[in-house]
């Protein structure tokens, strides 16, 4: 007789964990000062975190949440966030987590394509589900968690002597969650993710960096720190305000990597440029640290430098992805070094079981990947990307999948059921990033921009990535963004710049130095319009991604400066 086979349930690791290191800490929530100015916190081990877990699990089947369930999280960050989603996992229910930086009308868009069972969340959540019936109408089962600072840093309390909860087995092919992604670019799409993806991304992600159970996370995005327990590591919920990141005080950050020794932190480019300033100015250095990872927009090179500054022990790191396929691949500042001269960011080699190609340019579905045109080294084109951490499809929008993925093997070869267990890894789906770049000859992949943000005059197309670096390095600019003005075919560039200067005369006189600098460069050479603009719309979750295409409609009616040639 056959023996079963084991279940891929992510949540299960917390459970492991716990089993291995019972008293070490799982998760520190900020709760105050003491006296001598330290943080107070709240620290729960990882024995608490895994019976915390298993109360959130009671209490959810208590309220009639069933295996299956589509269940929308509507949590604070930290212990709520992450007691909630692996009840649900150990329970088998699916959590929708949308970003709710992206606006309420978006926001409710999403909750009514996801259509949930059931609503975990904070008394204005529920209080919203009430209001907005028909985003909601889907919902029947509502559990209430704890909205205020103070109470939900509070555990519920697992009843002493109780047994501990078995995690329900499932495969890997098993709907695991459905995130949402931010929409930066497009329409917010909900991303279904399966069990053995979240599997091999903590296999890669452990891989990639060494990381080791043990260590100490800060993670600055929330939704990271649900990978902490099966890593083993400690959380350390950052004193953030997960809606306006941009707002951090760095100095509150700096004082929790160095009172608790922080050996990992997770971050977009504006935060840790901010705060690396902060170490720069006040001759800090951050010597626990090991590794930062630092995503969501291209790493400017001036942040690449002076992390060496900081960063006594460690190095940072870009990690390359999408909400869609993560890791895809990462460079680290030393890699950045000795690869001088390229256009557009590196973002390093794929990680290991990722296969990365260039294929070219079409704003079409592409049925299978014998239809796609291989693009040459060097040649920039559109990545795609292949591997165990690729997500199939997207929830409820065939059309969108249609256009995102692309068949790994003839279409005529399918099965009719795609999500048959039975068909072969060569056959899952590769993921279309909506990006472009390119690999040279050492293997590394260069990201030259998102595709529906390149600029398409009657002699070339320009990318966003290679002609903003040659503006960036300009003393006057900290954000710049390239626009094409017109029908595509025919657009005219243009450079946005994030100024505040006011007076024309300073306006004039940067926009002439800009084209001298855009003169000096192949990219660049054929712009000659400038637009200055005071503060760049941008995405709440990384507050990094600029909305090209919203400063471009912009432009429109904006002054411009033009230079002549």
């Amino acid at each position: 007789m056959l023996e079963p086979a084991p279940s891929a349930n992510i949540a299960r690791h917390l459970s492991a964990m716990a089993a291995i290191q019972p008293e070490r800490a799982a998760l520190k929530v900020a709760q105050g000062r003491t006296r001598r100015g330290d943080i107070d916190y709240l620290t729960l081990s990882f024995r608490a975190l895994d019976a915390e877990v298993d109360a959130w699990l009671q209490r959810l089947m208590n309220a009639g949440v069933r295996r299956g369930d589509r269940t929308l999280v509507m949590v604070r960050q930290g212990l709520p966030l992450i007691a909630a989603a692996f009840a649900l996992f150990k329970l088998g229910a699916v959590p929708v987590i949308i970003d709710p930086g992206m606006g309420l009308k978006n926001f409710l868009a999403c909750v009514e394509q996801s259509r949930p069972r059931a609503l975990v969340g904070i008394t204005l959540a529920q209080l919203i589900s009430h209001v907005a019936r028909r985003a909601f109408s889907s919902v029947s089962v509502r559990v209430v968690a704890s909205g205020s600072m103070t109470a939900c840093m509070r555990p519920i309390r697992h009843a002493p002597g109780r047994d501990q909860i078995a995690a329900c087995a499932v495969s890997p092919r098993d709907l695991a969650a459905i995130l949402f992604t931010s929409g930066s670019t497009g329409k917010p799409k909900g991303v279904c993710y399966e069990h053995g993806m979240f599997e091999a991304q903590i296999r890669l992600i452990q891989r990639t960096y060494q990381i080791q159970p043990g260590e100490i996370d800060l993670p600055m995005l929330p939704i990271f720190a649900l990978f902490n327990p099966a890593l083993g590591m400690t959380t350390i919920v950052p004193e953030i305000d997960p809606r306006r990141p941009a707002s951090v005080d760095p100095q509150k950050i700096v004082q929790a990597i160095q009172q608790e020794n922080v050996t990992n932190s997770f971050g977009s480019p504006t935060l840790w440029r901010k705060i690396g300033d902060h170490c720069v100015t006040h001759k800090i250095t951050l010597a626990s640290l090991r590794r930062v990872l630092c995503a969501g927009a291209p790493v400017p090179t001036a942040l690449w430098e002076s992390s060496r500054s900081w960063m006594t022990s460690g190095r940072l790191h870009s990690p390359y992805g999408a909400t869609e396929a993560l890791p895809v691949s990462s460079v680290s500042s030393d890699e950045i070094a000795a690869s001088r001269g390229g256009i557009g960011a590196c973002v390093g080699r794929a990680v290991a079981e990722t296969e990365v190609r260039i294929i070219g340019i079409v704003d079409a579905p592409i049925a299978s990947i014998t239809a796609a045109e291989k693009k040459a080294v060097g040649e920039i084109g559109e990545i795609i990307v292949h591997g165990p951490t690729v997500t199939q499809r997207y929830d409820g929008a065939d059309a969108a999948s249609a256009m995102a993925k692309i068949s790994g093997v003839p279409a005529s070869s399918l099965r009719a059921d795609s999500s048959d267990p039975t068909i072969s890894a060569e056959a899952r789906a590769w993921h279309r990033m909506g990006d472009c770049g390119y690999v040279d000859a050492e293997g590394r992949l260069w990201f030259c921009g998102r595709k529906v943000e390149r600029v398409e005059t009657e002699r070339e197309t320009l990318y966003t990535e290679p002609c903003e670096q040659v503006f960036r390095e300009h003393p006057g600019v900290t954000r710049c963004a390239l626009v094409g003005l017109g029908p595509r075919g025919q657009q005219r560039p243009a450079i946005v710049i994030e100024s505040s200067l006011r007076t024309s005369k300073d306006l004039i006189a940067l926009a002439a130095a800009l084209r001298a600098r855009a003169n000096g460069h192949a990219v660049t050479r054929m712009i000659t319009r400038f637009y200055f603009h005071p503060r760049f719309p941008v995405d709440v979750r990384h507050n990094a991604k600029i909305h090209r295409l919203a400063l471009a409609r912009w432009a429109v009616k904006a002054r411009p400066f033009d230079v002549e040639a």
